[in-house]
C-alpha cells in the first residue's frame, strides 16, 4: 500500500502519531528522563547532528547519549510548523522548526529569561512497528547557535 491509496482516517491517524513523537521528544528532554528519548527510536535508530559532526545509533547508545545530559540544566525546547508526509502506510518524514533556550547550573526557583541558544530545524523520518510509530531519524539542522551559559550559583541572574 502506497501512500495515494491510504484512507483519509489512516493518513490523520499517522500523522498525529509522528506529530506526537516530535513533542514527545522535546518534552522527554526538557521534563521528563532524557534517557528514556532512545525508547520512542526504532532499535537501529539514528540521531545525528552533520554540523556537530554527532552520528548517534541504536537504542543502547542513544539511551547513554541522552541520559549523559547535565543534571543541573534547564532547558525548554519549542516545536512548530510541524510537516508530516506520510509515504506509505508504514513509513512517513517529516520537518519541524525548533528553537532552544537553555542554561546548565540550574539549581531552583526562577531565572530571568535568556535568549535562545539554537534555532534550527529536525528532519525526521518514521516507521510503524508493530502498530507503534518510532523515529527512524532525526537529523538536527542549526540555523543559529550559542554556547550554553553556565550560571553561577542558587538565585542566578
Amino acid at each position: 500500500m502506497n501512500a495515494e491509496t491510504l484512507a483519509p482516517m489512516e493518513r490523520l491517524l499517522a500523522e498525529r502519531a509522528c506529530e506526537r513523537l516530535v513533542v514527545e521528544f522535546v518534552h522527554r528532554l526538557d521534563l521528563g528522563d532524557p534517557g528514556s528519548v532512545a525508547e520512542l527510536f526504532t532499535q537501529d535508530g539514528i540521531w545525528e547532528w552533520p554540523a556537530g559532526d554527532r552520528r548517534i545509533a541504536g537504542h543502547d547508545a542513544l539511551r547513554t547519549y541522552f541520559g549523559n545530559r547535565p543534571a543541573d540544566r534547564l532547558s525548554r525546547r519549542i516545536c512548530t510548523n510541524i510537516l508530516v508526509n506520510v509515504t506509505s502506510a508504514d513509513t512517513a518524514s517529516a520537518a519541524t522548526y525548533f528553537t532552544t533556550y537553555r542554561v546548565d547550573g540550574y539549581s531552583e526557583g526562577l531565572i530571568p529569561p535568556r535568549p535562545p541558544v539554537q534555532v534550527g530545524h529536525y528532519e525526521d523520518t518514521f516507521r510503524k512497528v508493530d502498530d507503534t510509530w518510532l523515529l527512524t531519524t532525526r537529523t538536527l539542522f542549526l540555523s543559529f547557535a550559542g554556547p550554553t551559559e553556565r550560571l553561577d550559583g542558587p538565585g542566578q541572574s
